[in-house]
């Protein structure tokens, strides 16, 4: 039986949302939310949706077991909350929260509403992905010692609301909590210490770098930007070997999706391209979401949630950070 999923809001993600939800039989969009009535009716008929509603009517429909949340970034808490004390499951965009403290409450209130939350990352459950993790964790790099990881482009709307404080805009929360979050799947825990700079204009940091340390002398940097050329790469360097990947959300955009492995120390070494299945980021995530919420995974949801958690802290930590001190 399919999930039957309503979406709170009729932003541009949510079209790209649709397009692997209907590539799947794992979920059935019933309903579309929108504080524009007119807007979610448009909506609703360009993706062939039976129904537009209001939030709260949405949050309140019995028939819906579960809700995709793309509100923007400072809405998260406030509308999983919401659905998640109604008896729905969700699955919440990136970042899952502006702080650790409103992570801690949706998950809190997911336990206390008995259902999934999961944040949303299509890159995370890509075969790519998936298969990066097994090789760090098999040892087949050796120990792991150094990672960067990057993502920036370019936003050339000055009324677009990655530029507004006051919704969570900013180059870090949108862009940089994917390295973030890559970062933190390879090194399983958040960081002993920060150290960061940013480019700060209009109250948001338009680019960010950030060193991240870890236990046992390991490092990460991130960098992430809304005014560069579109880049997205990881490098992931371990004691034998070396990794080289997009670590990209969609691999089905790509001609020949790949990432490349040089195994050994050699300086002669040869990178292997390795190919990798071509797949829509959001099928493969809705499909793990249906898992989650299909089977009762616990140790598989612990293992997300501590994920989340250690997402939220750190972003906080590295805007903290690369805050600009007043002297004195």
């Amino acid at each position: 039986m399919s999930l039957r999923v309503g979406i709170l809001g009729a932003a541009k993600i949510a079209g790209s949302f649709m397009v692997g939800a209907k590539a799947t039989s794992r979920i059935e969009v019933v309903a579309v939310a929108s504080r524009d009535r007119a807007r979610g009716e448009a909506f609703a008929r360009s993706h062939g949706i039976a129904r537009a509603c209001s939030y709260d009517e949405l949050i309140a429909d019995r028939g819906i077991d579960a809700i995709y949340n793309p509100l923007p970034n400072s809405l998260h808490a406030e509308w999983s909350i919401a659905a998640a004390r109604a008896g729905k499951h969700v699955l919440c965009e990136k970042p899952l929260a502006t702080s650790e403290a409103e992570a801690q409450a949706m998950f809190a209130a997911a336990d206390a509403g008995g259902v999934v939350l999961l944040e949303a990352f299509p890159y995370m459950f890509q075969p790519q992905t998936l298969e990066i993790e097994r090789l760090v964790a098999s040892g087949a790099i050796g120990e792991l010692r150094t990672m960067f990881a990057t993502f920036g482009f370019t936003v050339a709307d000055p009324g677009n609301i990655r530029f507004d404080p006051r919704l969570g805009g900013g180059a870090l929360m949108d862009a940089g909590c994917y390295p973030v979050s890559f970062v933190r799947q390879l090194f399983g825990c958040r960081p002993l210490r920060i150290t960061a700079a940013a480019h700060w204009e209009g109250g948001i940091d338009q680019s960010l770098v950030a060193t991240l340390e870890y236990p046992g002398g390991r490092l990460a940097q991130i960098s992430c930007s809304f005014g560069t050329a579109v880049h997205r790469r990881a490098l992931i360097a371990g004691s034998a070997a070396v990794i080289d990947t997009e670590f990209q959300n969609h691999t089905d955009r790509a001609p020949d999706p790949s990432y490349r492995i040089k195994r050994g120390t050699e300086w002669l070494a040869a990178f292997e391209t390795v190919a990798v299945p071509s797949e829509n980021g959001f099928r493969v995530e809705i499909d793990a979401f249906a898992d989650l919420v299909v089977r009762g995974d616990r140790a598989a949801e612990r293992l997300r949630r501590a994920a989340s958690l250690d997402n939220a802290w750190t972003l906080a930590a590295i805007l903290d950070a690369a805050r600009p001190r007043v002297a004195g």
